[in-house]
């Protein structure tokens, strides 16, 4: 019993906090690039943040072609 209700507020967990604006993002920081700059590990996109935190959408279309 427990076992499925455990199962079932997994899946309602993944559900609610996943953003599938950010799915294929892994953002590192680029500290030779200055305070608050950010590259995408997987798209290959740069970006500058305000506030020095990593950015919460992707940014694919703004990335260098491969």
């Amino acid at each position: 019993m427990f076992v499925i209700v455990g199962f079932i507020v997994a899946i309602v967990l993944i559900i609610v906090f996943s953003n599938p604006r950010m799915r294929g993002c892994r953002w590192r920081e680029d500290r030779r690039a200055g305070p608050g700059a950010y590259r995408c590990a997987a798209c290959g996109a740069t970006t500058v943040t305000p506030d020095g935190k990593p950015p919460r959408r992707c940014m694919a279309k703004d990335a260098p072609p491969r």
